[in-house]
């Protein structure tokens, strides 16, 4: 919402009157002084006119969670667990999932309740790279890298993939990155050179990397620097593991 639009709604003056006090140095965000009534202010950022609070700052939460296997990627389901029922019950309705995995997959989950932050994280556009470590059922064949390079036709959507590497680690074992988010999509582009996963295991999205001490149902709040990896360039958070990121 717009500064001016905000002192108007909020502190009971006209819009002439709120333009006039911000171009006289009076309004403060987030405690710098703003004499652009136009500026766009977030609901995570304070706005003060003089020593009179307008608007309050609301956190910030950005978390990492160790997705076990058997939790559903969702905030609320009659029949299964959640991946919300591992976090504390006072945050769990203001936030929401920025990447899902499947009931059976494990690893890394994004949660937030930053809207605009979680839409740059997941946007196709952005091409974030997601990686996976990945076990099959049979023998991982030596054109499959290939295969995977030059894109796997998903006739459901009628589109082929974007370019994905393939990291053999084992004869059945793999670690994959991607660069989309589509539904099931390694899965179903290993079923799409005639095998199939038994186990996947998301270890990174962009520049977040799951530690190796996050223990399965564990979650921490992002670093700054994670958070700012994405590229908003907004948010200014600090937490540590099991407290609250904030702004």
């Amino acid at each position: 919402m717009k500064l001016s639009r905000i002192l108007s709604n909020q502190n009971g003056v006209s819009r002439q009157q709120a333009n006039r006090a911000i171009a006289s140095g009076l309004v403060r965000v987030d405690g710098e002084v703003c004499t652009n009534a136009a500026r766009e202010v977030s609901r995570f950022q304070g706005v003060v006119v003089g020593d009179k609070v307008i608007k309050r700052a609301l956190p910030a939460h950005y978390l990492m969670l160790n997705k076990p296997a058997g939790y559903l990627s969702a905030t609320w389901d009659p029949v299964h667990p959640t991946v919300m029922e591992l976090l504390p019950p006072e945050i769990r309705a203001d936030l929401h999932i920025a990447g899902r995995l499947d009931r059976a997959s494990t690893g890394l989950m994004i949660l937030t309740n930053d809207g605009l932050w979680s839409r740059r994280l997941t946007e196709p556009e952005i091409k974030l790279p997601k990686v996976y470590r990945v076990s099959t059922l049979r023998p991982i064949e030596p054109h499959t890298a290939q295969r995977f390079e030059e894109g796997i036709w998903f006739a459901y959507e009628g589109l082929t993939t974007s370019p994905a590497t393939l990291e053999q680690l084992g004869p059945t074992d793999a670690r994959v990155t991607i660069l989309e988010g589509r539904y099931h999509q390694v899965k179903r582009m290993f079923h799409a050179v005639g095998n199939q996963v038994t186990s996947l295991h998301r270890e990174r999205i962009g520049e977040i990397t799951l530690p190796r001490d996050l223990a399965p149902g564990a979650w921490r709040s992002l670093e700054p620097d994670e958070v700012q990896s994405v590229p908003t360039g907004r948010a200014t958070v600090f937490g540590k593991a099991g407290r609250l990121a904030v702004t």
